[in-house]
């Protein structure tokens, strides 16, 4: 029952939120065409549910790559320029995704969708159920990345004390997903970016991870 209130809830408030931001798309789009050449807006593929492929739309904060992609989980910091780095920051280059959820490929509270390369080296054993849900615009995983994650610099350390948290989150949300969790973590998600806004860059363990640390 929750699933079909929640597609409902999904459509009417992404759509709502793109008309109310349709200035914030605007102007961060004439400042990345002028900060940087290429196309406004980055798309790669994930993974949706049950690993179903889909494109994932972002404002691009990065100068376009010279060569190679190198396989990483962290984002190359010479490749971003300096609005990119303050869009990022304040999660507007996420706004695009809002398309995603109307389309159907995600949904406003669920896991991060994986890049479709390592959707099957991650999600296996106990995490395969992270795949059978939707991905999300936020999740506790995803604020702990933002508020954790984004201090790593190394992309093994990254892999190895940051990731099996994220997962072992993602985990989390599958078994305790309900309308009052989605709704806590909907307003976690506006309260931590408006502290970030204001400065503050020292956050308090997450309830998932005391919880995760408690086991």
């Amino acid at each position: 029952m929750y699933k079909h209130v929640k597609r409902i809830l999904d459509i009417v408030l992404c759509s709502f939120a793109i008309i109310v931001l349709s200035p914030v798309f605007i102007l961060t789009a004439i400042c990345i065409e002028i900060s940087s050449p290429g196309t406004v807006f980055y798309h790669s593929i994930r993974a949706g549910i049950n690993k179903k492929p889909f494109k994932f739309y972002k404002f691009r904060s990065m100068h376009p790559p010279k060569g190679k992609k190198k396989d990483m989980f962290l984002t190359d910091q010479s490749r971003v320029f300096p609005f990119g780095k303050l869009i990022r920051r304040l999660k507007i280059d996420e706004l695009p995704q809002l398309i995603n959820v109307i389309k159907g490929d995600m949904s406003i509270v669920g896991p991060r969708p994986m890049t479709i390369e390592h959707v099957d080296e991650i999600y296996t054993g106990d995490y395969a159920q992270v795949a059978t849900v939707k991905p999300g615009l936020t999740s506790a995983a995803s604020l702990f990345d933002y508020t954790v994650g984004d201090t790593y610099k190394d992309n093994d350390a990254y892999r190895r004390e940051v990731l099996p948290i994220k997962l072992e989150m993602e985990k989390m949300y599958v078994e305790r997903q309900s309308f009052v969790y989605d709704c806590k973590l909907v307003w976690r998600t506006i309260i931590t970016i408006l502290q970030v806004l204001f400065g503050k860059n020292d956050f308090k363990d997450q309830p998932e991870l005391i919880d995760i640390k408690n086991r």
